[in-house]
Formats: C-alpha cells, structure tokens, sequence
C-alpha cells in the first residue's frame, strides 16, 4: 500500500497516518523525519542548506525520498505525510514510485485556525496539548513531564491564514492527479481513524 496523507493544518493527518502506518506495517514518512534522519552524504548535503538558513529544495528531498522508499522499513508500503505539496513535487515523486491513494482529511478554514491556535508545545518532550481539546491538568505545564507548554510563534492566526491559502491553492491541486477518498476530520480522532480504515479497505 502506498498511500499519501493530505490535509490543512490541524487536520490530525500526522496522527491519522502514524495510527494507520501502525496497523497494517507501513513506513510512516514525515518531510521533518525525513529530514531528520538522513545520514551520509545527503547528510552533509542538508546540513550545509540548513546552515545557510534556505529551505531544502525539492531535488534534495526527493533523493532522500528515493533513498528511503528503497529501504528494508518501507518493504511492506509507505504513506507519505507532508509530501508532495504541489504539482512540481507530484512530478518528482511519478519518476520514483507510484501511489494507490490518497487520503484527504477535511476540516473548514475556521476549525483548523482554533486548532493551531490552541495548540501548546512541551518544550522538553515535545508532547502537544490544545486549549480547547487536549487541555493539560496544570495550566501550562506538561502532563508527561512537567515542561514548560509553549505556543510556537508561527502557530498564530495571521501565519495559518497563508499557509492556509497556500495549502487551497496548491496542495489540493494534486487531489486531481490521483484516486483519493475524503474523510471528515472534524470528528474525533478514533472516528476518524476509523473512517480512514473504513476506506481503505
């Protein structure tokens, strides 16, 4: 099964695809693990970019996507979250593998701002908790391991309404060139789950 996650920010489409990569022994590929986990001489590659302060290009992540897609982990399958963004990328990604589909996961502009916008960030374990949905038992304070819950500065109302806009103009763009099945994300997260189990199967 190679599947592709798609969905505007707080979707839950990075929960869904590790739940969803869990059950049936797929490789679950985010942009930033990916990035993260590179070694060798695309590890060079990367860090020398980053140290520039300039984003990774495509090219580069494609090879490192390359690399990965023909590693033991992603034997069984992949579902990519966070790629392609665009119809260049989905280009690029036609020249390594093929997709059987694409998982959309749909909640309105309106729910994904109160989202994002209530979301806190662990500063030590990275734990992520949300004022409206996940609140922690101490205001502020990390339930798992009692760090500082911050809120990122790009989780903010003026910078999600662009993403968003980048996301309606080019990320759904790509739902055209593959078979995709829509889930409402506005459920909870086991309905959701479930959804997407439904349609895969």
């Amino acid at each position: 099964m190679k599947l592709i996650f798609v969905g505007p920010q707080g979707s839950g489409k990075g929960t869904q695809a590790k739940k969803v990569a869990e059950k049936f022994g797929l490789c679950h590929i985010s942009t930033g693990d990916l990035l993260r986990g590179v070694t060798g001489d695309l590890k060079s590659e990367v860090d020398l970019v980053m140290s520039e302060g300039r984003l990774v290009g495509d090219d580069l992540i494609v090879k490192i996507l390359k690399e990965k897609l023909s590693s033991e982990e992603c034997e069984k399958g992949f579902i990519l979250d966070g790629f392609p963004r665009n119809l260049a990328q989905v280009d690029m990604l036609k020249e390594i593998s093929d997709i059987d589909k694409v998982v959309e996961i749909s909640i309105s502009d309106e729910e994904s701002v109160k989202r994002v916008c209530g979301r806190r960030n662990c500063v030590k374990c990275g734990e992520i908790f949300n004022v409206y949905s996940k609140k922690p038992l101490i205001e502020g304070v990390c339930d798992s391991c009692g760090g500082e819950l911050i809120q990122r500065k790009d989780d903010n109302e003026t910078a999600l309404r662009e993403r968003l806009k980048v996301y309606h103009e080019e990320t759904e763009e790509i739902l055209n060139r593959y078979t995709s099945v829509k889930v409402d994300g506005n459920r909870s997260i086991e309905e959701v789950f479930g959804n997407i189990i439904e349609v895969l199967s």
